[in-house]
């Protein structure tokens, strides 16, 4: 399985981009990482069976997500102006854009050299090395780590209802679900790279 070339129709969006920075993790310690938090290929093909159950319903799940969001300003304050002090539309109809995407992306399970240089680069985005900067917005410096670890338990909760049908057994529902929870727990681990000092990762 190969990505295709970065979408022109999704700003910002980057995976499969040769010329983003080779990512600090090695294939060994990926490896380690997958295993450390259970990740095998059953899950894989769980997370695969995902992608048809839940691209189709990606524009439903995003209005879940982003009306968490929505609903605690201490969450908003990150897509915030600080010229006006008010939330920016644009910043974050672009952010839903890639967020659409990695719903697919995590779906596909496809952990090559590009998936992990783009995992990367999304952690950058939310630390003061690279936020805003590929937007181009004026607005918080930071998305504080504390949030990082802590928002994917609403994510993986409130996807559940999504990959349930009546007619779908119980026991794939399950293995769907807890494949989500250990992928985005993985991607959640290398986005706190660039909060980490360096040399503790």
């Amino acid at each position: 399985m190969t990505h295709e070339q970065p979408s022109r129709s999704i700003p910002g969006y980057r995976l499969g981009d040769p010329e983003l920075p080779q990512a600090p993790v090695s294939s060994a310690d990926f490896a380690h990482m997958k295993t450390a938090c259970l990740l095998g290929d059953d899950d894989i093909d769980a997370l695969r069976r995902s992608h048809d159950v839940l691209v189709p319903q990606t524009e439903a799940i995003l209005d879940v997500w982003y009306g968490f969001v929505g609903s605690h300003d201490f969450l908003v304050a990150s897509f915030v102006d600080t010229n006006t002090q008010q939330p920016n539309a644009d910043y974050l109809s672009r952010v839903r854009a890639r967020f659409g995407q990695w719903i697919a992306d995590t779906a596909r399970a496809n952990y090559d050299d590009a998936w992990l240089r783009y995992q990367l680069e999304i952690g950058r985005r939310h630390h003061r090395v690279g936020k805003n900067r590929t937007d181009e917005v004026t607005s918080t410096p930071l998305i504080s780590f504390r949030y990082l670890p802590l928002l994917a338990q609403p994510i993986v909760d409130t996807l559940r209802p999504f990959l349930g049908t009546p007619s779908r057994d119980r026991e794939d529902v399950d293995a769907m679900h807890n494949a989500w929870r250990k992928s985005v727990l993985l991607q959640v681990t290398l986005w706190s790279h660039p909060y980490i000092i360096e040399g503790d990762y």
